[in-house]
C-alpha cells in the first residue's frame, strides 16, 4: 500500500556485461520490476484478480520470454497462487517453469502474503511462510533466499530470525521511524548485519534498509505534468478499460524525451547512492498494481535503460535489470565488514512528527480477535488430524477431504496476516472479506473436528459417547448433553472450562463415569442462561468426554449434585465518582491461595492485590479512559485506521460503577459495569474477573482471568484499560514481538507527539515491573500498550474514528467501527522469579485454551454401557519447551533436493497427489539464554520416547523453519562483521538414537515418520 508522504517509484533496464576497471567506478545499478499487490487493503482479492492481478503474472511472462536481460520479482504468493490454479495456461506454465530455471524470474519472501511484523504472531508468520514456500519447492524446486519486507509499518526483531531460520540469505526493510532513516541514510547505515535475537546471535542476516523512496521510485518530472516511470498508468477497478488506455499513463520514451528521462533517473541514482557504502544502488520499478500492462513498461524502459549506458561515461552510471540474488550478490562479493545490529527492532514507526503509526496496533479488535481464534483452531485441527493419520491411517475420515478443510484454514489464517490485513488498515468491505474467509474456513474444520471425535475407530467402542455412568431403572432420568474437550498443547493440564447451559443446575461425570467438581451460576451475558465451570484434567494432546446432566431446579443426579457449587450474586450498590470523597475505608478481600485482592466498596473498584508467596501488596486500580480524536484536518492532525494522534491527554470515560461478585468453589467472578451516566441503564464497559480457587491445588492460582466488554463507541473516540500499580517502572514496559521474545520500551520524549510514540504494540504480552514485583498481562489478541506514568500501563482496546481527509474518504480507511468488542486478558502479578517461571507457558496457554465441542444438544440419556473406551495416548513436553507444528502438509516432494529436481526436470511432480504420510513437527524454547535459573537450560529429549504413545517413529529429518532444505546442505551467506564472527550453519540431526538437543529460543523443525 501507499500511504501520504510515500512517493511513487520507478526503476530501470539492463544489461548485463563484463566491467573494466574504469567502469568499475561507474555506479552500478540494480532495476528490480516489481509490482507491490496488497492481498486486501482497499479492494478485495477478488476484485484485484479481476482488475489487475491476474494480467501482472500473464504479461510478464510474456514480456520476459522475450527479452533475456529482463527480469521481474514475485512476492505474494496468493495471488501468484490464484493465477497458477485459476489463470495461466499449460503454455504461460511451461514458460513460467522456463523463467524461473534462467533466474528472469525469481520468487522472493515466497510466503503467502507480505506479513505485518507489529501484530501478528510468530505461529501465523510460519504458518504462511510454509504454505507458500511448500508451493514454490514442490511446483518450481525453488527456495527464496531473500525478503522484500518493503511495506510493514515498522520491522520487529523477531523477523530476521525467521528468516535466518528459513534460510534467507539477504532481509529487506524499508518502513522505520523517519528521523532514524534521515540518520541513517547521512551516516551511510542503511545497511547492517541484524541479530534479531539475543540468545541466537549466530542467527544473523544481512539487512538492507531502503532509503526515503522506499519501494516506490519519485513520480514527480520536471519536464511534464505526467507521472515518471509509469507508462501503463494506474490500475482501474472494477473493470480493467477496454481500450488499454489507462488514468495518469507516463509520456512515452521519445527521441524528444529520452534525455530528459535519463536525467531525472540518473540524478535519482546519484542522490540513493550518497547514501550507500559500495557503488552499487538498488532502484526498485514499480509500485501498487503495476505491470499489469508489461508491454508498454518494457517497451518504454528497454531504449531508455539502453540510452543510459551508451552514455554512462558522461552520465556516471550503468543500469542493468535484475533480481533481488544478482544484487544481493554483488554486495556480498564486496567482501565489506559490516556494523552489528542487536536485538532492538524498529517499532513504533512515524513518518513525521505527528503521523505515529501506532493506531493500527488496536484497530478492528474483531478481526484481530477472529484472526487469532481461527489461528488457535488451526492448531488444534492439526494435531488431532495428525494423531489421526498415526494411528488409523485406514480409519473412516476421507484424508482428501480432511487436508481439503485444513488447507481452506491454512489459506485464510495466511491471508489475513497481509499487511493491511490483521492491522485493521483495510476498507470496511475487505474486513469483511477476511472475517468471511476465516469464519467459512472455521466452520469447515469444526466439521472435521466433528468427524474425527464422532466416527468409530477400528479400535475404540462403535459408540464414542459411551460412559460408566448408570442411571437407575424405573426413574425419570433428567436430560444430558455430551461434551468432548480437547488439550492441543503438548503439556498436561488441568484447567477450568466455561460452557453456557440453559438449565440452572447440572452434574458432571469424565468418561470412566467420575464425577467432576464444577460450579454453575446465573450468566454474565444473560439472564435467562447459566455458566457451568467444570475442572478438567488433561493429558498432552489428549481428549476426553464428559457428560453433563441437567436439572431444572433441585439436583436429582445420584452421586453427582455434591460436586456442583451453585453459586449465587451478591449485588452492591452503584458509585458515583461524586461520591468518592473517602476511599478505602470498606474494603472487600477475594481469596485464593496466591493473591488478596482488596476491593473498594466505596468506588466499586479494584484498590489493591496482594500476592501472597511473598506477603507483597501492590496497590492497583483498573478502569477506563478514553483519548479524543480530532477528525477535521483543518483543526490539526488526525488519528485515523494508521495512525494515533491524540488531542490531549485521556479522561475517565465514565461516571459511576456498579459491582456485584459470586463467590464460587471452582472460581469467583467479579463482574464490574462502568456508567457514562450515572441514571444510565445500560453500561458503557465491563470488567469480569475471574479468580481461580485452585481446587485441591490442581489449577494454577496465578492466573486471573479478565474479559471486556467496550462499545459501540461515541464517534473519534479510542478507549483504553488503564492498570494504575504501586510499582515503581519509571514508565518503561516490556512487550513481545509476535509472541518471540520481550523488548524493553524506555519512555522517550519527543518535541511532538509524544504520547503516540511512547505506545507499542502487544501481541501476546507486556509487563512492568520494579526491583520486587512484576505486573504481567497475557492476551488473546494484538493491542496497543504504552506506560504513560510512573506504576501505569494501558491497553488500547477499541477504537471508532472518521476524518475528512480525502485520502481517507477516497478510499474508505475512517475506521468508523461501531462495534462491541469482548478480549480477554490474564493478570499475573508476583515476584520477578515467579513470574518468570510461569507467564510464558502462560501466554501458550491463553493461544491454545482446550478445545470444547458439545457433540449434541440436551435431551433423555442414551443406552450406557459398562465398558471403557479405548484410553488415549498423550504427548508431553518438558516445561519449557513448546510444541509449535505438528501437523500433515500435504506437499509431495522428495525431501532430498537432486531427486525432487530431477522428478521435477522429468515432469513427475507436475500433478502430484498430497504426501499424507510425512509429519512436520517443530519444538521451540520458550526461553532465553540467563533468563532463568533452571528453565534457560538446554533441553534435551528423544523424540521418539516422546511420540511413542502415538507410534513408532521410524525416521527423522530436520529441516530448515518452513521444511524445504535439509539442515545439513543449507550453507547460508557468511557476511563479514565487526566482531569477525560468521553466520551459524545449522548442525544437522544425525543421531540414530533421535536425541536432540534444544537451545534456549531455538526453533527446530523436523520431518517425523512413522
Amino acid at each position: 500500500m501507499t500511504f501520504l508522504g510515500v512517493f511513487i517509484c520507478f526503476v530501470s533496464w539492463s544489461y548485463v556485461y563484463q566491467t573494466t576497471a574504469e567502469e568499475d567506478l561507474l555506479i552500478q545499478t540494480f532495476v528490480i520490476p516489481h509490482s507491490h499487490m496488497d492481498v486486501g487493503w482497499v479492494y478485495t482479492v477478488q476484485e484485484s484478480m479481476h482488475a489487475y492481478a491476474a494480467n501482472v503474472y500473464s504479461s510478464v511472462t510474456e514480456e520476459l520470454s522475450k527479452v533475456k536481460d529482463r527480469r521481474f520479482i514475485v512476492v505474494e504468493q496468493e495471488f501468484f497462487r490464484l493465477w497458477w490454479d485459476t489463470v495461466a495456461t499449460d503454455s504461460q506454465k511451461k514458460q513460467v517453469r522456463q523463467l524461473v530455471k534462467e533466474g528472469q524470474l525469481e520468487f522472493i519472501i515466497g510466503g503467502q502474503v507480505m506479513h505485518d511484523e507489529a501484530v501478528t504472531d510468530l505461529n501465523d508468520q510460519i504458518l504462511q511462510m510454509t504454505e507458500g514456500h511448500g508451493f514454490l519447492y514442490e511446483t518450481f524446486g525453488v527456495r527464496p533466499q531473500f525478503s522484500w519486507h518493503v511495506d510493514p509499518f515498522g520491522a520487529s526483531a523477531t523477523t530476521p530470525v525467521l528468516f535466518a531460520l528459513t534460510g534467507f540469505n539477504a532481509h529487506l526493510i524499508s518502513r522505520i521511524d523517519y528521523d532514524l532513516k534521515d540518520t541513517m541514510q547521512m551516516d551511510k547505515k542503511l545497511q547492517f548485519v541484524w541479530r534479531g535475537s539475543p540468545s541466537l546471535k549466530k542467527q544473523e542476516i544481512f539487512t538492507h534498509t531502503m532509503d526515503q523512496f522506499s519501494y516506490c521510485t519519485p513520480s514527480n518530472l520536471p519536464f511534464s505534468n505526467s507521472s515518471g516511470f509509469y507508462w501503463n498508468g494506474v490500475a482501474l477497478f472494477p473493470d480493467p478499460p477496454k481500450d488499454g488506455i489507462y488514468p495518469n499513463m507516463s509520456l512515452p520514451v521519445t527521441k524528444e524525451t529520452i534525455h530528459a528521462y535519463a536525467q531525472t533517473m540518473v540524478d535519482n541514482i546519484k542522490q540513493r547512492a550518497a547514501w550507500f557504502r559500495t557503488n552499487h544502488v538498488l532502484w526498485p520499478w514499480g509500485c501498487d498494481k503495476q505491470f499489469y500492462n508489461s508491454s508498454v513498461q518494457f517497451k518504454n524502459m528497454d531504449p531508455l535503460m539502453k540510452y543510459i549506458n551508451q552514455n554512462s561515461k558522461d552520465f556516471g552510471v550503468t543500469v542493468q535489470y535484475a533480481t533481488l540474488n544478482e544484487y544481493f550478490k554483488t554486495i556480498y562479493n564486496s567482501d565489506l565488514e559490516w556494523e552489528i545490529r542487536g536485538s532492538e527492532d524498529f517499532l513504533p514507526y512515524s513518518t513525521e512528527s505527528h503521523q505515529a503509526w501506532t493506531g493500527f496496533y488496536a484497530s478492528r479488535n474483531v478481526l484481530k480477535g477472529v484472526a487469532r481464534q481461527a489461528s488457535s483452531k488451526l492448531h488444534s485441527a492439526e494435531t488431532i488430524f495428525t494423531q489421526y493419520r498415526i494411528s488409523y491411517p485406514d480409519g473412516p475420515v476421507a484424508k482428501v477431504w480432511a487436508l481439503d478443510k485444513l488447507k481452506a484454514l491454512r489459506w485464510a489464517v495466511s491471508e489475513v496476516q497481509h499487511h493491511d490485513g490483521i492491522t485493521g488498515t483495510e476498507s470496511p468491505k475487505v474486513a469483511d472479506m477476511y472475517v468471511q474467509h476465516l469464519t467459512q474456513a472455521m466452520m469447515g474444520v469444526d466439521e472435521l473436528l466433528a468427524a474425527l471425535f464422532l466416527l468409530p475407530h477400528k479400535l475404540e467402542l462403535p459408540n464414542f459417547l459411551n460412559t460408566n455412568y448408570q442411571g437407575k431403572e424405573g426413574v425419570h432420568e433428567a436430560p444430558e448433553q455430551h461434551i468432548i474437550v480437547y488439550n492441543p498443547l503438548a503439556w498436561n493440564v488441568t484447567t477450568i472450562i466455561n460452557i453456557t447451559v440453559n438449565f440452572s443446575m447440572a452434574a458432571v461425570f469424565d468418561d470412566i463415569g467420575r464425577p467432576v467438581p464444577a460450579q454453575i451460576q446465573t450468566s454474565a451475558q444473560s439472564n435467562v442462561t447459566y455458566d457451568l465451570f467444570i475442572m478438567v484434567e488433561l493429558g498432552g494432546l489428549q481428549h476426553r468426554k464428559y457428560v453433563i446432566k441437567f436439572s431444572e431446579k433441585h439436583c436429582s443426579v445420584s452421586g453427582g449434585c455434591d460436586w456442583t457449587y451453585k453459586a449465587k450474586r451478591v449485588l452492591f450498590d452503584r458509585k458515583s465518582i461524586q461520591e468518592w470523597t473517602k476511599t478505602g475505608r470498606r474494603l472487600l478481600p477475594v481469596l485464593n491461595e496466591c493473591y488478596k485482592l482488596m476491593f473498594d466498596q466505596d468506588t466499586n473498584l479494584l484498590h489493591s492485590i496482594t500476592y501472597l508467596e511473598d506477603k507483597r501488596r501492590v496497590k492497583m486500580k483498573q478502569d477506563f479512559w478514553e483519548y479524543h480524536a480530532n477528525g477535521d484536518i483543518k483543526s490539526g492532525p488526525i488519528s485515523d485506521n494508521y495512525i494515533f494522534t491524540a488531542n490531549s491527554t485521556a479522561s475517565r470515560a465514565y461516571s459511576a460503577v456498579e459491582m456485584e461478585i459470586i463467590p464460587g468453589k471452582i472460581v469467583t467472578e467479579i463482574r464490574q459495569y462502568f456508567y457514562k451516566d450515572k441514571s444510565d441503564k445500560d453500561y458503557a464497559f465491563s470488567i469480569t474477573t475471574r479468580v481461580p480457587e485452585c481446587y485441591k491445588s490442581k489449577v494454577q492460582c496465578h492466573r486471573l482471568e479478565q474479559t471486556y466488554t467496550v462499545g459501540p463507541l461515541q464517534m473519534n473516540t479510542e478507549v483504553v484499560l488503564r492498570t494504575t500499580s504501586s510499582l515503581g517502572n519509571n514508565r518503561t514496559l516490556c512487550t513481545d514481538d509476535n509472541g518471540y521474545q520481550m523488548m524493553k520500551r524506555t519512555y522517550r520524549e519527543f518535541v511532538n507527539n509524544t504520547l503516540a510514540r511512547n505506545y507499542y504494540p502487544m501481541v501476546r504480552a507486556a509487563y512492568i515491573e520494579d526491583d520486587q514485583s512484576r505486573l504481567v498481562l497475557i492476551s488473546d489478541r494484538a493491542h496497543g500498550v504504552s506506560s504513560q506514568s510512573n506504576g501505569q500501563i494501558e491497553v488500547m482496546l477499541h477504537r471508532r474514528l472518521w476524518n475528512n481527509l480525502p485520502w481517507n474518504l477516497g478510499y474508505n480507511l475512517t475506521l468508523n467501527d461501531s462495534s462491541v468488542v469482548r478480549p480477554t486478558l490474564w493478570m499475573i502479578i508476583g515476584s520477578l522469579t515467579v513470574t518468570t517461571k510461569v507467564y510464558h507457558r502462560e501466554a501458550i496457554e491463553m493461544q491454545h485454551r482446550p478445545v470444547v465441542m458439545a457433540i449434541d444438544q440436551p435431551k433423555k440419556p442414551l443406552k450406557t454401557q459398562t465398558t471403557q473406551g479405548f484410553p488415549v495416548p498423550t504427548v508431553v513436553l518438558p516445561p519449557n519447551l513448546h510444541l509449535l507444528s505438528f501437523s500433515i502438509p500435504g506437499w509431495n516432494y522428495s525431501s532430498r533436493h537432486e531427486a525432487h529436481i530431477k522428478q521435477l526436470d522429468k515432469g513427475q511432480n507436475h500433478h502430484t497427489a498430497p504426501d499424507y504420510d510425512r509429519v512436520l513437527l517443530r519444538i521451540m524454547h520458550l526461553f532465553e539464554e540467563g533468563e532463568d535459573s533452571e528453565f534457560s537450560k538446554a533441553v534435551t529429549i528423544n523424540i521418539k520416547e516422546v511420540l511413542q504413545g502415538l507410534g513408532e517413529v521410524r525416521a527423522l529429518e530436520e529441516r530448515s523453519l518452513t521444511g524445504t532444505w535439509d539442515i545439513s546442505t543449507l550453507q547460508r551467506w557468511k557476511w563479514k562483521t565487526a566482531d569477525h564472527s560468521q553466520t551459524q550453519n545449522n548442525r544437522g540431526y544425525t543421531n540414530e538414537t533421535f536425541t536432540v538437543t534444544i537451545l534456549p529460543k531455538e526453533i527446530r523443525t523436523f520431518f517425523v515418520y512413522f
